[in-house]
């Protein structure tokens, strides 16, 4: 898949003019608010499902090649389907979530059809997700780190009375990851389990509408993000930071989140 996306870029570029259809914002600020439902599955294992709301803020840089930086913030509750130690079905709602991302993008704009601009980019992403369910008994807080690389593209298209039309497309591509689980939430003589992540991979997408404005544009933009990571590697638990009891590890899982943006841009 990695080879696969690589040849698309190449094969979209082969044949693009390096001529604009219009004059092109050097410096554009971005501010906005999204909604999503998120959806994270150990599959077999158990499932955490809700709402996020978020905030997120991005500043671009333009002048023939482009240069991105963007984060977000998003807070939520989801609950809890799985089962305990013992097999017995359990259920926890309301769980507090949040996230974290940040991303820096590098990539150049292609005129195409004298109208569209394409524009294939790469970068480096930090996504962080915390999930406490340490107000419960059976509870703990639990930190995802993902480091990964995006490679995309991104197209806009002029439409009529100051409308315009925007497609993504990425690939994520995963470095590592590092998992946190705090047993000692659960006992203060365990330690917190760390496990590494290795292998996985992300994608996401999304289509924009932009209206133009005297200074102001405004857009809205439904989207989709998933992320794929494999099995993590073991770690050991321990009690009183010496004594090894057993290995614990992050089993495969999968999340799927999909919502809508809403952005001023100026």
């Amino acid at each position: 898949m990695k080879k696969l996306l690589a040849l698309t870029i190449c094969f979209m570029l082969v044949g693009v003019v390096n001529s604009f259809a219009g004059p092109i914002k050097e410096h554009t600020w971005e501010l906005g608010t999204e909604v999503s439902h998120i959806k994270y599955e150990e599959p077999g294992v158990m499932e955490d499902e809700g709402i996020m709301y978020g905030i997120f803020g991005s500043y671009t840089y333009r002048n023939n090649y482009m240069l991105k930086a963007e984060g977000k913030y998003s807070y939520g509750q989801v609950d809890y389907e799985g089962s305990l130690s013992d097999g017995t079905p359990y259920t926890l709602n309301d769980i507090d979530d949040f996230m974290l991302e940040f991303r820096g993008l590098g990539g150049y704009d292609f005129s195409v059809l004298k109208a569209t601009i394409l524009t294939p980019y790469i970068g480096f992403g930090y996504r962080y997700l915390n999930d406490d369910t340490s107000f419960n008994i059976y509870g703990y807080e639990r930190e995802s780190n993902y480091y990964y690389t995006p490679i995309g593209i991104q197209t806009m298209t002029p439409l009529t009375n100051g409308w315009s039309v925007g497609l993504t497309v990425e690939y994520d591509y995963f470095w590592k990851g590092v998992q946190k689980t705090h047993l000692d939430d659960l006992n203060p003589l365990y330690n917190t389990l760390e496990n590494d992540q290795k292998d996985g991979y992300g994608c996401r997408g999304s289509i924009k509408f932009q209206k133009e404005g005297d200074s102001i544009d405004f857009a809205i933009e439904p989207f989709i993000r998933y992320w794929d990571i494999d099995e993590s590697e073991l770690s050991a638990i321990t009690v009183g930071g010496t004594y090894v009891v057993a290995y614990g590890y992050e089993p495969a899982n999968e999340s799927t989140e999909f919502g809508i943006k809403f952005a001023a841009k100026f």
